[in-house]
């Protein structure tokens, strides 16, 4: 035909990929057949781009999927955790001053050929040759006087696990209820607690039920975790590899113990699990609970293990803790004996107490605030939110020991390490109501700061004038960083 062309007669151009289509790795080179740029525009970067790109598409239909499936198993999703963008992206998010577990592995040191790193471990977890190392445990104090174990894995093992998080929430969260705040994308302690705020305000709560479970962390039963897993997740190298994560032991003394129950904290895929165990182990029963057997109001929030529950009517707050003890007791957990109590707190609280002559309400601590009832300057109810007494003379205590440990550094130095601890203690604790704590915080670290001074000399003169003069550079103001809980939970 006429208006046919042979090959020969004019070159074939390649037309560029709709953008609809998948993006490739070199869209633009691979169509006007030119060579990659030089410069800034450095492979690496593009790369993590669009491994992003993909990664959040591959999440996106995982929610899907979950939405419109409620009942069933999802079978394919470990693909997804051994892809090379998912890893790279998992690598990209961790501490890079973290410390190096029992490989003696660290951030910098994987970087050096990355690509090839990530291929390999890629290669491994897609063949099923990955063997989960065992992670060093350390012990750091806690508020009690206790210490609490901390498992530091090895910076590949940090990769997978937290490759495998990024999958697995795709997952879990459209199935996690509200009340749940703890690890989760998104939701923080301030979250929670402007929760538990205004539910006990908006709310008909006259009794807190404050609870703890025992010793969480090192208490999950192993089986009941893989039942509660393989309830909605059908690929069996998810569930392997979960299972590798649990049975991989602890490196304590140089000594390694395996390790029958519990899960060792410092991993990212740790908290995911403790959230899985308390979703079917609790929380999922408290919703049923509270629609079959209370009669007034009730609210409840939750933040790993530490939860509060509301109640309008004291005998449904008693029922409630003799259920929960047979709940939590048959998937081998144990409330704690004296963090757990019931409390009577509320906007009626105060009037009821003076007229039974018994004092004041009690207060509760939750998320390193104790909560107290209160009034407004109208003379309305409110609940005052002011940092534990006990947490913050454990953070001077720390702050003692550490300047000891820095008397020969120089005094900006110190200013600036101080001035980053008073910026993140307001950061926490700045909620309106807590004010004066935060300035008596700051105001302690500056004594401690004028002692350590007088320490460097016999002949220092470190009076509360220089001292303030260093602080104008050095220490932030006391000040407060969060909106009231309403105005934040109406935006």
């Amino acid at each position: 035909m006429m208006n046919e062309r042979r090959e020969s007669d004019s070159p074939i151009i390649p037309r560029k990929p709709s953008n609809k289509g998948r993006v490739t790795a070199r869209p633009a080179e691979r169509v006007e057949e030119r060579g990659l740029a030089k410069g800034n525009a450095c492979e690496q970067s593009r790369l993590r781009t669009q491994g992003r790109e993909g990664l959040n598409q591959a999440l996106a239909r995982i929610r899907q999927a979950t939405r419109r499936e409620p009942g069933a198993q999802l079978t394919a999703l470990w693909h997804h955790v051994y892809s090379v963008d998912t890893l790279r992206d998992a690598f990209y998010g961790l501490n890079r001053k973290a410390t190096a577990g029992v490989d003696g592995e660290t951030w910098a040191m994987y970087e050096t050929g990355l690509e090839a790193n990530l291929r390999d471990l890629s290669d491994r977890l897609k063949r099923g040759a990955y063997r989960a190392p065992p992670v060093v445990r350390t012990y750091i104090p806690k508020g009690d006087g206790r210490q609490r174990p901390l498992g530091i894995p090895t910076l590949e093992d940090k990769i997978v696990q937290r490759a495998a998080v990024t999958v697995l929430n795709a997952v879990y969260e459209e199935m996690f209820l509200p009340f749940s705040y703890g690890f989760r994308p998104e939701r923080s302690q301030h979250n929670a607690l402007d929760a538990l705020y205004m539910g006990l305000q908006a709310r008909k709560i006259n009794w807190v039920y404050d609870a703890d479970i025992q010793g969480f962390f090192d208490a999950i039963d192993h089986e009941w975790l893989i039942k509660f897993i393989e309830h909605r997740i059908g690929d069996r190298r998810v569930i392997r590899h979960v299972k590798k994560w649990l049975k991989a032991g602890v490196l304590e003394d140089e000594t390694w113990r395996q390790i029958d129950e519990g899960t060792p904290q410092g991993g990212s895929v740790s908290p995911l699990l403790a959230n899985i165990y308390l979703h079917y182990a609790l929380d999922l029963w408290v919703k049923q609970w509270r629609k079959k057997h209370v009669r007034g109001d009730m609210i409840i929030v939750r933040f790993a293990d530490d939860f509060v529950v509301g109640f309008q009517h004291k005998q449904d707050a008693e029922r409630f803790h003799e259920a929960l003890q047979a709940r939590v007791a048959r998937f081998a957990l144990t409330l704690h004996p004296t963090k757990t109590r019931l409390i009577e707190f509320g906007r009626f609280a105060a009037r009821d107490r003076k007229r039974r002559r018994v004092g004041k309400p009690e207060t509760f601590d939750f998320l390193g605030f104790t909560h107290i009832c209160s009034q407004n300057h109208s003379g309305r109810f409110d609940i005052r939110r002011q940092t534990i007494a006990k947490r913050m003379r454990a953070k001077l205590h720390d702050i003692v020991r550490t300047l000891k440990s820095r008397q020969h550094w120089t005094i900006p130095a110190v200013g600036r390490w101080l001035g980053q601890v008073v910026r993140g203690h307001c950061q926490y604790f700045g909620v309106p109501g807590n004010y004066a704590m935060v300035k008596a915080f700051r105001q302690a670290v500056l004594r401690l700061w004028q002692l350590a001074i007088r320490r460097r000399s016999q002949r220092s003169r470190a009076t509360w004038s220089r001292v303030y003069r260093l602080a104008k550079h050095w220490i932030p103001y006391a000040h407060i960083t969060h909106p009231y809980p309403s105005a934040r939970l109406r935006v």
